[in-house]
């Protein structure tokens, strides 16, 4: 029953988090699209595009975190949250309040992690990012 109490805390977290989320986006995007001063010299003018740069990159994090946290409450909506996908097991309530949106236990992920960063896993996506970029 202590799991399922805290899977409720977590679903309340999540949604805490994508509110403050999607605050912060609509701030960055604001901030995007606002309208650099005509007045000032060359490095007033590369300070704006630095910070421009920093806040779409931020925006960009920020994107990938809510789409994870809106996957985590579908799963939470379809009573499959907490397993992880890789071994079917349920993940520790420690790395779920850690990482509310975790998907994987934490072994599964250094596991696949390490797969990521094997040399023939790199070049596997190299290639495949070249045969994108040519077709």
């Amino acid at each position: 029953m202590a799991r399922k109490d805290s899977i409720k805390k977590l679903r309340a977290t999540l949604l805490k988090r994508r509110d403050a989320l999607i605050r912060s986006a609509i701030g960055d995007l604001s901030l995007l699209q606002g309208k650099p001063s005509k007045t000032g010299d060359v490095l007033d003018a590369v300070a704006d595009t630095v910070q421009a740069e920093l806040n779409s990159q931020l925006l960009e994090v920020e994107g990938r975190e809510l789409e994870a946290i809106d996957a985590a409450i579908q799963r939470l909506d379809e009573g499959k949250y907490g397993d992880c996908e890789s071994c079917k097991k349920p993940i520790p309530l420690t790395r779920l309040r850690a990482v509310p949106y975790a998907r994987e236990c934490i072994g599964c992920h250094r596991l696949a992690e390490k797969r990521k960063s094997h040399p023939a896993a790199m070049m596997s996506r190299v290639f495949d990012s070249y045969q994108a970029d040519t077709a």
